[in-house]
């Protein structure tokens, strides 16, 4: 089992906050994953500012796609395995806006997220939402 996935888990029942990070409190999907740092690394590797629904979508930029790469490491996207974080375009031709974390793989793939009005689930990695994922990362982990 890995050490991210059991960390995601346990944030489980969060109701969503955007731009919150306090477990059990409120978080959104990037507070997810920056709580599931902070337990598993320590302090957060930026300063996050605050942010808007629409973050980075006026000017095109790919805020997340570019701290993930600056922060985490990529992984093939053909190669899922339990603790990858997932990063999701939400619509065709849009920046990539949506963070979750690889629960199960195979043919009941799931991932773990805060989604609007839902808090923190774990969700299945429907052909819908595996559509929708255009990068694959791992924390930088000495432990796995």
């Amino acid at each position: 089992m890995s050490v991210v996935l059991d960390a995601a888990r346990s944030w489980i029942g969060t109701p969503y906050v955007h731009q919150a990070s306090a477990k059990g409190a409120g978080t959104d999907c990037l507070g997810l994953l920056r709580g599931v740092w902070r337990e598993l690394i320590g302090a957060e590797p930026a300063a996050l500012p605050a942010y808007t629904h629409d973050w980075g979508e006026p000017q095109g930029d790919e805020l997340l796609m570019s701290a993930g790469q600056a922060h985490l490491r990529s992984r093939a996207l053909d190669r899922p395995a339990p603790g990858d974080v997932l990063l999701f375009r939400m619509r065709d031709g849009a920046i990539a806006k949506h963070v979750g974390i690889q629960a199960r793989t195979g043919v009941e793939a799931s991932f773990i997220h805060a989604y609007s009005g839902h808090g923190v689930i774990e969700s299945p990695l429907s052909h819908a939402w595996a559509r929708r994922v255009v990068a694959r990362f791992a924390l930088p982990l000495e432990i796995e």
